[in-house]
């Protein structure tokens, strides 16, 4: 699970609860939706919650409890759509706000998916892999009588991989008694996963970045970037920026906190992090505090580690031009006001890291009709779409004077609830 590591138990600056924010973003679209704003509480109240019991034999014998969960945030364009994390610091509450963003996401992307989203409280570098591979199948037989091909399908997050889905993959096969490779995303490319589909969330953040750089006149080439987060979304972004002509200054992992002004050698922190499990004892870089880490000078700051870290404080310290939300959540909208006010600009999570579940949503599609597409194929069809949304987006931000998360929020909830109105309700 080494590519994950990273991404696991930072130092919580008092973690807002993310559902809290979610409807403070949903509350602020309200102005902004017409008649549809009649339809709104919908989005208040996620349409199914599962909890569920996972319990497992450890290796030593001993029987050991987990507390598991799916959330179903919104149905109305498709079925749900979202990852599972597994992290010590997983509750409802945080599923309920990842599953509510990833509704908002894959209807800001136009992606035929509701919102839905996963996970177990556990830390996976507590387990052995026999037992993650238990917990993983408990886990999939007990959400199985909500997920589906065409209901609910998973996807990798925080602390899983595609050994994962490949586990939830075969469970949820076993259980209904034939191959359904289509029940997850993210799977190894041997069980029909898709090529470019590890890369894509990295790889979407970068042209999130490189489309609002070109707007704003910050070129990528010579920009010194910062990133927070060094797993599959962070590490892959700084591999990318990099290959772009990027000078990556500081990098943020659960372990360690390093910064070289001359640009960090990518690679091989790449290398030393899935040798060592962390950029702990990285000789390209120098050890630097929590504190200067925030308020190191870049032109792009990347957030790619888990929700709440930009609080009110640490955004009147940033001093960046662009911030690039590759983690979901990453910031309160209290600090989204003081950025707004600071005139740095913020491309929001539900754009700027949709690249991953838009080559879910090509898998997945690929899935269905056993064909596979080429890489090429697959990162010009992300290009395209991501490019499109960014378009869009921009525009009515700039229609309407708000800012770009705002917009994605109007563009979503509107295809969201004009879904929920034509649909009606019944009975």
């Amino acid at each position: 699970m080494n590519s994950h590591h990273s991404s696991l138990s930072y130092l919580d600056p008092a973690r807002a609860e993310p559902w809290a924010s979610f409807i403070e973003q949903i509350d602020r679209v309200a102005p902004h939706l017409g008649p549809l704003s009649h339809w709104l509480e919908t989005l208040k109240r996620p349409k199914r919650i599962l909890v569920v019991d996972v319990p497992i034999i450890r290796d030593d014998g001993s029987i050991a409890h987990y507390e598991g969960y799916r959330v179903q945030h919104n149905l109305s364009r498709g079925p749900g759509k979202g990852g599972v994390r597994f992290h010590p610091a997983v509750t409802l509450n945080e599923v309920m706000a990842l599953a509510g963003w990833m509704t908002i996401k894959n209807a800001a992307l136009g992606l035929p998916f509701g919102g839905a989203k996963g996970g177990v409280r556990i830390d996976p570098r507590g387990f052995s892999r026999a037992e993650l591979e238990r917990i993983t199948r408990r886990y999939t037989s007990e959400i199985g009588i909500v997920i589906g091909p065409d209901k609910d399908i998973p996807a990798p997050d925080v602390g899983t991989d595609q050994q994962t889905m490949a586990w939830m993959m075969d469970t949820y096969s076993v259980n209904v008694g034939h191959t359904a490779s289509g029940v997850v995303t993210g799977k190894p490319v041997a069980l029909g996963g898709s090529l470019g589909r590890h890369e894509a969330t990295g790889r979407g953040v970068y042209i999130a970045a490189r489309e609002a750089g070109a707007r704003l006149g910050v070129p990528i080439d010579g920009a010194r970037v910062v990133v927070q987060g060094f797993g599959n979304v962070g590490g892959i972004a700084a591999r990318i920026f990099r290959e772009n002509g990027a000078k990556v200054i500081a990098l943020q992992d659960a372990e360690a906190t390093i910064a070289n002004p001359l640009g960090i050698d990518i690679p091989a922190a790449l290398t030393h992090a899935t040798a060592h499990g962390s950029l702990s004892g990285f000789f390209g870089a120098e050890p630097v505090s929590e504190d200067d880490f925030w308020q190191l000078e870049c032109e792009y700051f990347v957030p790619a580690a888990l929700e709440g870290q930009v609080t009110p404080e640490r955004a009147h310290n940033l001093r960046t031009r662009i911030i690039v939300e590759g983690a979901n959540g990453p910031t309160t909208p209290a600090a989204d006001d003081i950025l707004r006010q600071r005139n740095i600009l913020v491309i929001p999570d539900v754009l700027a890291n949709a690249g991953g579940v838009t080559v879910s949503y090509f898998e997945w599609v690929q899935d269905f009709s056993s064909f596979f597409w080429s890489e090429e194929e697959i990162n010009a069809r992300l290009e395209s779409i991501m490019v499109k949304a960014f378009d869009a987006i921009w525009q009515l931000a700039l229609e309407r004077e708000v800012s770009i998360r705002t917009a994605a929020f109007i563009i979503a909830c509107q295809r969201v609830l004009a879904a929920r109105e034509q649909r009606g309700l019944y009975p």
